[in-house]
């Protein structure tokens, strides 16, 4: 759920020192990295070094989600994609040059020697004003005598703290004018801090230029692959259609005509009854070869666009579902049937699995994302775990560079978001 900006106001700041605190734990980790570097001369230093970079990325990927949910700063992964790991001492070796050679190793390690420094005038800056802030209440409170008497120190901003300071009116509301003022700031400030503190993350945790080539290569890889799979068992599927049904309907027509062929002479009453069923073959054959047609592209969506054609979706479908589609115009052909057959995979499981009795299917198109978000009210508790069919609507539009995101608690609702990058078409006109 988006937060509003006044939450966003109020949570920045406790964000920002979570975010310091976190640099503790993270220090530790550095201090033990430091140290296996530091015996990297002897085998014990190579056979404890991939741990330890393990160990570190570890506890920065806490960092990354943490500013990924936090602030408008989105980070990926930086580190180069591993190789398969060789067994033996060879492949440790190989391993151990591998994580040395990565740059993103030592960016990890600048962040926790930098990041103390760095998040103490970024994100922890507004929480640390706040309670600074709250101090200055106790202070025109009652604590102001206390430290001028116990020996602390005696200033509060420019304001000198005696023992004679409770009686002094003039100290006490400055004391409260300069902590509300620095409580107001902290406040004030909190959200741009921590976008602040987004870049700085980004900068040092974020790919290289060199690591996101590899990353990108990586996924483009990947998703080649799964195109190639998706594309195989799509043919495979329409030969197996074809061979089981409309073929056989052929198949099984011709060899009616030639016993008809024989018949017209003999059994002019036992043709006609072949040449009827002959006749019901072809409308049978017809119609499987127009539902094959529209498994693999349906004239609507072809003809209408994925507005129309999930609103026809809608109608087949068992279960009440209500389409909202705000498209200024249409994705590219690909894009468009690729949401198409995901939005149609999505509603099958939810009329399978869900339990849910009305399903809420919303289509726009915002900053250059095609997004796709459909709603039901089941029982919830997907996953996208155990090969289920959303990794593989997952896979489908991961070709596109498109994204899913689920939410299903148990108990629902299920919430599946698609998001895929793509341009439109010219803007729809209206029929003269």
């Amino acid at each position: 759920m988006k937060e509003t900006r006044l939450q966003q106001h109020v949570r920045a700041p406790w964000r920002g020192l979570a975010l310091m605190f976190l640099g503790i734990p993270a220090s530790l980790v550095g201090l033990w990295f430091i140290t296996v570097v530091s015996m990297i001369t002897s085998f014990v230093g190579v056979l404890l070094f991939p741990s330890a970079v393990m160990l570190l990325r570890s506890q920065l990927d806490a960092y990354r989600d943490r500013i990924n949910r936090w602030t408008n700063v989105r980070i990926q992964r930086p580190y180069l994609p591993e190789a398969e790991q060789e067994p033996g001492l060879n492949g440790m070796f190989k391993r151990f040059v591998a994580l040395i050679s990565d740059p993103a190793t030592w960016r990890d390690y600048l962040w926790v020697v930098a990041d103390p420094i760095v998040s103490v005038f970024t994100a922890a800056l507004p929480g640390l004003l706040i309670l600074y802030g709250i101090w200055g209440y106790v202070l025109a409170a009652f604590a102001g005598g206390m430290i001028g008497h116990y020996g602390g120190s005696d200033w509060y901003a420019y304001i000198h703290v005696t023992d004679g300071y409770d009686q002094d009116t003039g100290r006490v509301l400055s004391t409260v004018f300069v902590a509300t003022l620095c409580i107001a700031v902290g406040y004030l400030i909190g959200p741009k801090m921590m976008t602040a503190y987004g870049h700085w993350g980004r900068t040092i945790l974020g790919p290289t230029k060199k690591s996101e080539l590899a990353l990108r290569v990586q996924h483009l890889t990947e998703t080649r692959s799964d195109a190639v799979d998706a594309s195989a068992a799509e043919l495979r599927r329409i030969e197996r259609d074809l061979h089981d049904g409309a073929q056989a309907r052929l198949v099984a027509m011709g060899m009616s005509l030639g016993a008809i062929e024989h018949l017209l002479d003999k059994d002019p009453e036992k043709a006609r009854f072949l040449l009827a069923q002959t006749r019901e073959s072809s409308a049978k054959a017809l119609h499987e070869l127009r539902d094959l047609v529209r498994g693999i592209h349906p004239p609507v969506l072809a003809d209408r666009g994925i507005g129309d054609a999930v609103q026809a979706l809608a109608l087949d479908h068992p279960l009440k579902v209500e389409v909202s589609a705000e498209l200024p115009a249409r994705p590219e052909p690909p894009v468009e049937s690729a949401a198409y057959f995901a939005v149609s995979e999505i509603l099958t499981n939810a009329a399978k699995h869900s339990g849910a009795s009305r399903v809420w299917v919303d289509m726009r198109y915002e900053h250059g994302m095609l997004r796709i978000t459909v709603t039901d009210d089941g029982h919830g508790g997907a996953s996208l775990d155990g090969g289920s069919g959303l990794r593989g609507i997952e896979r489908r539009i991961g070709t596109f560079d498109g994204v899913l995101a689920l939410n299903s608690p148990v108990g629902g609702p299920t919430i599946v978001t698609l998001e895929l990058p793509c341009a439109l078409s010219s803007p729809k006109t209206s029929p003269s």
